[in-house]
């Protein structure tokens, strides 16, 4: 037995009892300590031998320690085994049952378990009262000043037989820290943090026969300075001897699974706070800005906060009627007892260990016609399918799914208003998937829908193959083997990512383009008995080149998949796919039709035309003499070198930028978005190309390009937002500086910009009016922390529906910050060069002087917009009302304004009071004086109530300014407005990103 020294702290420090040295010469009391029931007592003499040799002593040696070398000696009653030297060891048995249920100190376990694997003592009718203590969240120990077995409680109590469940009373409020060194933090063997507010035992049932605990709390997993949840976890308890620490206790491993957690897409920092009060549950990250709240309604009154023991976490009011809960906000997983209702859906996480759903494929909905899986593309593509034909329905309630002791069925509620809870099962064969009662069903990052260690496979019950990226983009699955599509004639026109990784997909050598005069030289890989996992029919009873023609007039359209009954080929179904991902091997010997596939491919353009692009150098080069092409040559020379030159240094600005995100090479983002094929859109400063990380997150990748406005455009959005994180800003994953390539990694979002969802509306596309309000709120705070909350004031200057993004739950962020302008903040005015958008610059950008204060004029016309369902200049109106600006003031002075409200809307219709009242605040923000619109922050109050709306505004909002003292020239202003110069061209792009 080699101790490398003996001097450890015997004390629950955590629990406030006051340090106990183990002293050097210790006899491990059977009192106290448990070995097995045959164990005799051992003596460890460190340093000094025993007062008298005794004749037990069975080995004496040296070992090293950090000073010295110190004897060692063993004396043991039974000479049963003796240690023959430091790297020797001699074990004593400790019965399995104590490993699962009964913890230990660390001290102890540190310093014996090299040779002798001990535990506290405790007596058999103890056994009980320690497995219940760890499950509700303590720790089972041994308090030496009573000599008894204690539970010890992170709220500071011990004593009982397991610690206090229920709810936290909310008043006056309670206020929690992450990253606080508190009692209730555990780290598990993983590095992982759980700092514990809410704990409760998972109950055991006929199903359930295991051990686990529900706890919420901050959570992080690797990075606990930067990532932590608020989260619900399931702990379950495992029967192998694994341990994790617990203050300063020892016990038995608890492998955390994240359940639901409320900010998985903005994780905070250490030092955040998480808030419960009598008005609501908010978390704050460590600079104060609000991440998330419950959103309590403002009537309701917050008496305390439950966490159950399905792992629903509640707000209760004073006669504990729950007032909001987790589980009508679900994340990737269904808990015991949860309903995933009509209009709701689980969405996965972007990978393992990545729990943020940006860049996440797969969900699963459900309506009242069933319970389906999608991979999320432009539209979504259906991978699974349950349809429910329930026949003729009486209850006007949702259909819904359930896990209910681990099951999983489709339900129908009952047509009894009274009786809501007795709920009519649709399929019962479709329940019938675990055996075990799983704590909860959690949807995967690879689309996969499983109970938690359940060995029966997935809910969803498709083949390897059928999974949507089974090999990756353009891949083909045949038996879970991958491969890319055959060439045709010799030519080849896909190939792997990574020829080691052949799962990870395949790109196009020559990539697909809708330009004149590539796009007339589409063609198609015939691809015989290959399939798709989704299949929409979208032309029925036609042959295969009907169906290649129509693909061919569609540049969205990417492959047609063909299926057909028998051998007659005249009488088809096909569909196009507008983005495709994995293909399978269609098996026509066990289906009923036979399948093709046709990929559309670009052909290489014909060599005539190739000529006719050719410059004739030859005869260039000819007419020119001997003295010229020296200085020609000189003169590349010296260009070149001043480029690297400039090169160098934008590369060392790059690497001394402090909280730059990552940075990716050329190669590797050719790879991401497979050689920039899909295209979401382009703007003033480059095209943006949605990629696929090696983890599987989406990704919008941003190509810069044009050649002046390159580097200052680069540098701005990497400089500006690189270390920049909040809520509603669309936040920078990476980016590339390599050579003359420049290129921006952002998060991807999945509904892409505001300007489709208000002008070109569908039934599909409409916003109810909390949505529109909600997105509103979400700008202003975005533009509030640029320009107040930052460093430097940073001026968005092009503020328009096409840079706010939305994400899957239709939160609003602000994105595109190339042409962000940073102030610092003893200034107040900058000169700088007209840029923006034509229809949303304020009037004194004809003076050339700007504040913070153009981006609030252009957020006053984005609210008008966003009410008003159109565009602030639209030619498609009538003269009188194509410009709304105008169209504002002259409904205002009608006393009309409910004229402009947005009449594809009903429910906006129904909240004409609301909507005004948020056009007087959009009426403020265009004040074409800038002094007297309002701060960011104070529309962010005026929006959340805080305080009222001005008043004595002025309804002129495209007059010129007047010149005064603040140092600004103004012109005079047309009356077309819209048609300003500028310098940044529109953006397009309305698709994900």
């Amino acid at each position: 037995l080699c101790l490398e020294k003996l001097r450890y702290n015997f004390y629950l420090q955590k629990f406030g009892y006051d340090p106990r040295q183990w002293p050097f010469n210790t006899t491990l009391d059977l009192e106290k300590f448990e070995y097995t029931p045959e164990s005799a007592e051992i003596t460890l003499h460190y340093d000094c031998p025993p007062p008298a040799a005794p004749e037990t002593i069975l080995g004496l040696f040296t070992c090293p320690s950090q000073s010295a070398f110190k004897n060692v000696f063993v004396q043991v009653e039974s000479q049963a085994q003796a240690l023959k030297g430091c790297n020797s060891s001699f074990k004593v048995g400790v019965r399995k049952n104590y490993l699962s249920d009964i913890g230990n100190f660390l001290a102890i376990e540190e310093a014996l378990r090299e040779g002798f694997k001990v535990k506290f003592k405790v007596k058999d009718e103890d056994i009980e009262f320690c497995s219940n203590c760890t499950k509700s969240g303590g720790a089972c120990g041994f308090d030496l000043d009573y000599n008894a077995t204690t539970c010890y409680c992170t709220d500071g109590s011990s004593g009982q037989t397991k610690c206090p469940q229920g709810q936290i009373k909310a008043s006056p409020s309670i206020l929690w820290t992450s990253g606080s060194d508190a009692s209730s933090t555990v780290v598990f063997e993983g590095g992982e943090r759980l700092e514990i507010i809410l704990s409760i035992e998972y109950p055991r049932s006929e199903t359930f026969n295991g051990s686990g605990l529900l706890a919420c709390g901050f959570f992080c997993n690797g990075d606990c300075r930067s990532d932590y949840l608020f989260a619900i976890l399931y702990l379950q308890i495992s029967n192998h001897t694994t341990y994790y620490t617990y203050g300063d206790d020892t016990n038995i491993v608890l492998l955390p699974e994240v359940v639901w957690s409320a900010n998985r897409n903005n994780p905070v920092k250490i030092n955040a706070t998480l808030e419960l009060t009598t008005s609501d549950l908010v978390l704050k990250d460590s600079d104060g800005t609000p991440t998330w709240s419950a959103n309590i309604p403002g009537n309701s009154v917050v008496a305390g906060l439950n966490l159950t023991d399905t792992g629903n976490l509640q707000l209760l009011d004073k006669d504990n009627v729950v007032i909001w809960q987790s589980f009508d906000h679900p994340t990737d997983t269904l808990l015991r007892g949860q309903r995933l209702k009509a209009g709701q859906k689980l969405t996965a996480n972007a990978s393992p260990s990545n729990w943020s759903d940006i860049g996440g494929l797969y969900s699963i909905s459900v309506t009242n016609e069933g319970f389906f899986a999608f991979i999320e593309s432009n539209p979504p593509q259906l991978y699974y399918n349950f349809p429910v034909d329930y026949g003729t329905r009486e209850s006007t309630e949702p259909c819904y799914v359930r896990n209910i002791n681990g099951t999983f069925g489709f339900y129908l509620p009952s047509s009894n208003k009274d009786d809501l809870d007795t709920m009519t099962e649709i399929n019962p064969s479709f329940c019938s998937y675990s055996t075990y009662g799983s704590p909860f069903i959690r949807l995967e990052s690879n689309g996969s829908f499983r109970f938690h260690e359940n060995s029966g496979g997935d809910v969803l019950d498709i083949n390897d193959c059928a999974y949507p990226m089974a090999c990756g983009k353009y891949g083909v699955c045949t038996k879970s083997k991958c491969s890319c599509p055959e060439s045709e004639n010799g030519t080849v026109y896909f190939t792997h990512i990574n020829m080691m990784e052949p799962a990870l997909g395949c790109f196009e050598i020559t990539q697909l383009s809708c330009h004149v005069p590539q796009v007339q030289h589409h063609g198609f890989l015939e691809l015989e008995n290959i399939t798709y996992f989704s299949f929409v029919p979208e032309l029925v009873n036609v042959d295969s080149n009907t169906c290649k023609q129509a693909c061919l007039k569609n540049c969205y359209c990417k492959a047609v998949i063909f299926h057909y009954y028998g051998l007659d080929r005249s009488k088809g179904i096909c569909y196009f796919p507008t983005e495709i991902f994995s293909l399978m091997r269609h098996e026509g010997e066990s289906s009923r039709y036979s399948s093709i596939t046709y990929l559309k491919v670009q052909n290489n353009l014909p060599t005539t035309y190739m000529k006719k692009k050719r410059i004739p150098i030859v005869q260039l080069v000819s007419s020119f003499g001997a003295f010229f092409v020296l200085f020609s040559v000189g003169m590349l020379v010296f260009l070149y070198w001043k480029k690297k030159q400039a090169n160098d240094d934008e590369e060392d600005y790059l690497d001394h930028v402090p909280g730059m995100p990552d940075r990716f090479s050329y190669e590797d983002l050719k790879a991401i978005t497979q050689n920039f094929h899909n295209k979401l859109g382009e703007g003033g400063f480059g095209t943006v190309f949605e990629g696929t990380l090696s983890n599987g997150m989406k990704v919008a990748v941003k190509r810069l390009d044009g050649l002046r406005q390159i580097k200052k455009s680069f540098l701005a959005e990497v400089a500006t937002i690189g270390s920049i994180h909040h809520v509603n800003l669309v936040r920078m994953i990476g980016f590339c500086a390599e050579k003359s390539h420049r290129l921006l990694v952002y998060q991807y979002m999945r509904n892409g910009s505001l300007d489709k969802w208000i002008f070109h509306k569908t039934y599909e596309l409409l916003l109810s009016w909390q949505q529109r309000k909600k997105i509103i709120l979400d700008i202003a705070k975005g533009l509030s922390y640029l320009h107040e909350d930052c460093r430097q004031k940073i001026i968005h200057l092009d503020i328009k529906p096409e840079n706010i993004l939305l994400d899957e739950d239709c939160n609003g962020k602000v994105s595109d910050f190339g042409l962000s302008k940073l102030i610092e903040r003893d200034q107040s005015q900058v000169v700088t060069t007209m840029r923006g958008t034509p229809g949303y610059l304020a009037p004194e950008w004809l003076g050339s002087v700007i504040t913070e204060k153009v981006d609030v004029y252009s957020f006053g016309i984005v609210i008008m917009e966003i009410v008003c369902g159109r565009r602030n200049v639209d030619r498609s109106q009538p003269e009188e009302a194509m410009h709304l600006l105008a169209l504002f003031k002259q409904k205002y002075e009608e006393n009309q304004l409910v004229g402009l409200i947005d009449k594809c809307c009903v429910d906006m219709q129904s909240h004409e009071a609301e909507v005004i009242d948020m056009m007087k605040v959009a009426a403020w923000c265009l004040q074409s004086d800038f002094v007297k619109r309002p701060s960011m922050s104070m529309v962010v109050k005026v929006l959340e109530g805080v305080i009222n709306i001005e008043h004595n505004l002025d309804y002129d909002f495209t007059k010129a300014p007047v010149p005064g003292d603040r140092g600004a020239k103004f012109g005079h202003q047309e009356e077309n407005h819209d048609n300003v110069a500028t310098l940044l061209m529109p953006s397009v792009l309305s698709q994900p990103r």
